[in-house]
């Protein structure tokens, strides 16, 4: 069996990478307190003024909105065959979006939800907290370039 050898690089990322990265996708997973467990949710969000925004009909992810609860975000772009991609997490209080003029900014450019049913609520995630790593080929070295002379 031949094993091949790893040639990725790790690449931490600073805060306006991730919220950049973040600029790129359209779906992420939502982690918050459900019944007193965890959950994971899928959920379709937006950046605004650099934070999460979702929109939601109403249950868990807004009780959890109204309690001001510390949740996590996490979005992705990975490539499992190439073996490279990046993946952000936020972390950050989840507050409701309840000023007028708020809603009116972020409803009238704010995606429709992908499945039935009505989403009126809209929920912020602040990002407090936010880390990223990018998963990448090895730099390889070019000779007989000025910075090697």
């Amino acid at each position: 069996m031949t094993i091949m050898p790893n040639t990725k690089e790790l690449d931490v990322l600073n805060r306006r990478q991730c919220l950049d990265l973040l600029q790129q996708v359209r779906v992420g997973r939502l982690v918050f307190t459900e019944d007193a467990l965890p959950a994971v949710q899928p959920v379709n969000f937006r950046l605004w003024h650099d934070d999460i925004v979702i929109r939601v009909a109403g249950g868990p992810k807004l009780e959890a909105a109204t309690d001001n609860q510390v949740v996590a975000f996490e979005a992705d772009e990975l490539d499992p065959d190439l073996r490279t991609g990046w993946s952000v997490t936020v972390v950050g209080h989840a507050q409701p979006i309840t000023d007028v003029d708020d809603l009116v900014e972020v409803s009238g450019t704010f995606v429709e939800p992908w499945v039935q049913g009505r989403r009126d609520h809209f929920v912020r995630i602040r990002t407090e907290k936010i880390t990223g790593r990018r998963f990448r080929e090895r730099s390889v070295p070019h000779f007989g370039s000025d910075a090697d002379s």
